[in-house]
């Protein structure tokens, strides 16, 4: 690699790196509205809803293709998320 394309890639990756830090701020407030509805769960089955993760999964494919987003892409990454939170939810249920 030149020294010039090295430099464009440093300057990139520090773009990339501010930009996740923005997108953990941005985790820390969907965790807090996740464990708000925790909360009103009184039932660990209540835990998994199939039905509002396609409805998550089909909006966010519409919304990336209408933004030029490869929805192979979003999908993973939402239902990675989803998957996470799902784990979270069961490791933090508290019976009433």
């Amino acid at each position: 690699m030149s020294p010039l394309k090295k430099k464009k890639l440093e300057i990139i990756r520090k773009k990339l790196d501010k930009l996740d830090d923005s997108l953990i701020k941005i985790i820390k407030k969907r965790t807090n509205l996740v464990k708000e509805v925790l909360k009103l769960k009184e039932k660990k089955s209540e835990i998994v809803d199939k039905q509002r993760i396609n409805k998550i999964l089909e909006n966010i494919k519409k919304k990336s293709i209408r933004n030029k987003i490869d929805p192979k892409i979003t999908k993973k990454i939402w239902f990675n998320m989803i998957y996470a939170y799902i784990d979270f939810e069961r490791r933090n249920f508290k019976k009433k």
